[in-house]
Formats: C-alpha cells, structure tokens, sequence
C-alpha cells in the first residue's frame, strides 16, 4: 500500500483518536476528524469514505503497516475503537516495512553522489537501516543511475566541493592525456559539471587571467589549498555560460550558429522524444526524415555527438560543420580500408 502525504494525515489523526481515552470514536466520528483537517489543508478536499477509513485501520493493524491493537467496543449497533493500551502510539513505534523500504529506495539515490560531503551519512545509515528489516529477503536494486564508480579522481569530489563552498584556493598537479608528466597551476575553483559521465573543475587561472579554467577532475593528480586572497566570480553567470553548448568546452569568440541536421531511421524516432538541447526545433519531412534545428556554439562535444549517430544523420548546415564531420567521417574509413 502506497502512502502518500494524504494518508500520512489520516493515519496520525486516528493514532491520536484511538489514545484518547475520554472519548468514544465511532467510524462516523472518524470520518468526521479526517475530513475537518484534510479540508483546512485542501479547500477542494472531496471527503474521506467510510471505506478509506476502514482501510486505513486495516493498514494500521497490518506487519506492514504498525500492527496496532486495537479494541471495537459495541454500543448497540455502533463500535468504537481504541486502543488496547491508549499510552501506545505509532509515532514511538520503531520504522514499519513501507517506511524502511521508501528510505532505502531515497537513499539508494542520494547514494549516487558518494564522494560529496554533505552525503556522508549515507552510508552509515544504509546499514542501521538494513538492519531493522522485517524481511531479509535481498529484492536487489530497482533503479540504475548512471554512473562510474572507477573513475579516476572521483575520490577528491567531495574535497574539491569543499574548496568550492569554503573558497579555498588550490595548487593542483595535473596531466592532461598529451603530456608524459604532470604540471603544476593555481586555481580559484569556482563551479563542478558533470557530462557524459565525467567531472570537470571551473575555476580562475591567475596565470592565465582566465575564469573559465577548465580540468578534467580525472586528470588531477593530486592538490592541496593554499593561503591567499581567493578571486571572487563576478564575470561569469554558469548557468547561462552552459547554455549555448553540448558538453563543457566552450571556444573564445565564437558566436552561436544555426545548426541544422537531419535524422533518419530509428534514431529519428529517438531525437524526436529525447533532444539533443533545449534549443531544439523539430520537423518531419515528406521522405520521413526528421529535421532537427539547434542553435548552439559549435564544440568538439558536439561534432563527437553527431559523429556518434554515424550513417543515420547528416549535417545540412553550417557548411564548415558538415565539411569537418565529412573529413573525420573520410579519415575514419580510410582506417579500414
């Protein structure tokens, strides 16, 4: 039985109507309660049935719910419930099934954050709460998020958060995939994003003078905060500075083009119901292409998303666009020739 905040209600009201002992609740007195409050909450409440109520104390009294005793004394043809003994309350119970599974299933969300610090208590929860099941039977995992646990650098996500929130600064060693050793920079880390599975680090390059810096977290080697005056972001708005891209690398001084592909096939059918960015205008053509507009700046994540969808798209424009897919396209098959 689901339990929504509706039900939450009701199932407090009554545990508070069967611990009184000074007055006799009949289920229309029942019915009576609920209603009154569930009206203050929602004007637009169309009332609670005699047989939702019945329900619910069939639930109380049920393993999953909170195995209430209940007593119905009879006055003539009328019963009243209450409590066996009115000191008891659901509120003192300890967590039933339904509630320990619905704060598995949370956690087994938040979970996917590991590394982050404010979801420490994560994973010293889960296993108390393993602990109080009723049912040991192991259900397995219901939802898949997805993720890479073995992702390299992953472990200094939550130190990197850290510096973020407390505006440390940073003496980063990082190694780029070109580079056969590692070098050193400073850094005033400003934002994390997450794309295609990997982090990356924006923050000010006082080298550089830039505020976009930006590193793969799986290309640092190691870092530590440093003393000094932390460079406040007063230039760059991240929300909007990921708008107008796929992904996270973002070209100096280049404009937002209109880009216009055309899918065929299933992957049509694909790009209809999950597009490519929130840009994205869609049109069927009378040979069953679909024709997809975006008005995006044109990046390497970009070109590597529509050269993933390989014989099912073609670039109609910009020019310079389908120019540079069809030579990566050229050299790629010259690879199997």
């Amino acid at each position: 039985m689901a339990i929504n905040k509706n039900a939450l209600i009701r199932y407090k009201l009554l545990d508070k109507c069967f611990a009184n002992p000074g007055k006799r609740y009949f289920i229309e007195d029942l019915i009576t309660e609920c209603e009154s409050i569930l009206l203050e909450i929602d004007p637009l409440s169309r009332g609670i049935s005699r047989r939702q109520i019945l329900a619910d104390i069939a639930f109380m009294e049920s393993n999953e719910g909170w195995c209430v005793e209940l007593v119905r004394n009879r006055e003539g043809k009328r019963v009243y419930y209450r409590y066996t003994n009115t000191s008891f309350s659901i509120n003192n119970m300890p967590l039933n099934e339904l509630e320990i599974n619905q704060l598995q299933a949370a956690i087994g969300i938040l979970s996917q954050f590991e590394g982050m610090p404010q979801f420490e208590w994560v994973s010293a929860l889960l296993p108390k709460l393993q602990l109080r099941r009723v049912d040991k039977v192991n259900k397995g995992t219901v939802m898949q998020f997805e993720s890479n646990p073995f992702l390299k650098g992953i472990e200094q996500l939550g130190e990197l958060y850290n510096a973020i929130y407390y505006k440390k600064i940073l003496s980063i060693q990082y190694q780029p995939y070109e580079s056969n050793a590692p070098y050193e920079l400073i850094l005033h880390p400003y934002v994390l994003k997450q794309y295609n599975n990997r982090w990356f680090l924006f923050g000010y390059n006082p080298e550089m003078q830039k505020h976009n810096w930006n590193l793969a977290i799986d290309r640092i080697v190691s870092l530590k905060e440093i003393t000094g005056m932390y460079h406040e972001n007063s230039i760059i708005d991240w929300e909007e500075y990921f708008e107008d891209i796929i992904g996270v690398t973002k070209p100096e001084n280049v404009e937002v083009e209109g880009i216009v592909l055309h899918f065929s096939g299933k992957s049509a059918m694909y790009m209809q119901t999950k597009p490519l960015h929130g840009s994205q205008k869609s049109k069927w053509l009378s040979d069953g292409t679909l024709e997809i507009s975006l008005q995006l700046i044109i990046n390497y994540e970009l070109e590597r998303l529509i050269l993933s969808y390989a014989d099912s798209v073609t670039v109609v424009q910009p020019k310079h666009l389908l120019d540079t897919i069809k030579s990566r396209l050229s050299n790629a098959f010259k690879q199997y020739s």
